[in-house]
């Protein structure tokens, strides 16, 4: 089974989230930015990492607009997310999108990690 790979952008108004293969999209969300629960970002990604059979490296952007005055919501508590066993982030920076097919503009998510680290 190859690699799982996990990329993550907040932005002021929505979570986008993207997991891919080399060969294929597995997974593409727009999330509200604010969760009803503090564990709901971290709970989603662990169950990922579950589903995929290993640990995940998610490779996070965030938007230069991002209000970090209410991120208790979203990273259970703190700005820095909460990680486990199954969940680690890498902030890498943020890359200029450029339009796709589908749900919307994700293209944005396949640069993230590539060239600045991350998974």
């Amino acid at each position: 089974m190859p690699e799982w790979t996990t990329r993550l952008r907040l932005d002021p108004k929505t979570l986008s989230l993207l997991v891919t293969t080399p060969e294929e999209d597995l997974l593409r969300a727009r999330l509200p930015r604010q969760p009803k629960n503090p564990r709901a970002l971290l709970t989603l990604l662990e169950g990922i990492a579950l589903w995929s059979g290993r640990e995940i490296a998610v490779a996070t952007s965030v938007d230069a607009s991002w209000d970090l005055s209410d991120d208790d919501a979203l990273f259970g508590g703190g700005f820095w997310p909460v990680e486990s066993n199954l969940v680690s982030y890498t902030f890498v920076p943020r890359r200029l999108p450029r339009r796709i097919r589908g749900l919307g503009d994700f293209r944005h998510l396949f640069r993230i990690g590539r060239d600045g680290g991350g998974a």
